[in-house]
């Protein structure tokens, strides 16, 4: 069974994306880190068993000669929750079980963090990105390791037209796939400042 990892939310710059979260948390980001594979960086926020990913080009890398993860390249708009990514101890197995949109087991490596990670050939992932990304960590889990926030994560909602395609994917008690025209995504979180929610 796939478990839930992590939120991405997709920025045009990181520091915007930074801004929006601290903002709506109440709360400051840790650091992250650079993606040359897909010249993209990143800052985190840990969740307890789970973290949010905040992710945006970066503008100081090189233009990649592939499509980036989570549709990057055709990103615009405020910043807001675009994926979500499961969890799995063997990749290949997984992704026998998935479309096959959800992409090919490519390693990734950051600073001394260690992973495969499905990446689709066109950098979109199946019913307009409303599937999980699927991740396989080899070695230390990022949650592990960033500073405890006192946030959690209480419900992440993803309204997608496509949302019997996604039952049955995890069984985790936070997580609703709701039936919607348009794709959409949606996290409540508890805070020392009482319930926030991003979208």
């Amino acid at each position: 069974m796939l478990i839930l990892d992590h939120l991405a939310l997709s920025a045009t710059t990181l520091a915007e994306g930074v801004e929006a979260v601290e903002t709506a948390l109440g709360v400051s980001l840790a650091t992250g880190g650079e993606h040359p594979l897909m010249s993209t960086h990143n800052r985190l926020l840990g969740l307890g068993d789970v973290y949010l990913e905040v992710i945006a080009i970066n503008p100081d890398a090189p233009r990649p000669p592939h499509p980036r993860w989570f549709d990057l390249d055709h990103f615009s708009g405020r910043p807001r929750l675009t994926n979500w990514v499961l969890a799995c101890d063997d990749l290949d197995t997984a992704l026998a079980h998935l479309p096959q949109g959800v992409g090919a087991p490519t390693d990734l490596a950051r600073g001394d963090l260690r992973w495969r990670m499905a990446i689709p050939p066109d950098g979109r992932l199946p019913f307009a990105g409303a599937h999980p990304a699927v991740i396989e960590w080899q070695g230390p889990h990022p949650a592990q390791r960033l500073p405890d926030s006192g946030i959690r994560l209480t419900q992440f909602e993803v309204i997608t037209p496509d949302a019997a395609a996604l039952q049955g994917l995890q069984n985790d008690p936070r997580v609703t796939i709701i039936q919607g025209a348009t794709l959409a995504m949606r996290a409540t979180f508890s805070t020392p400042h009482g319930p926030r929610i991003l979208e």
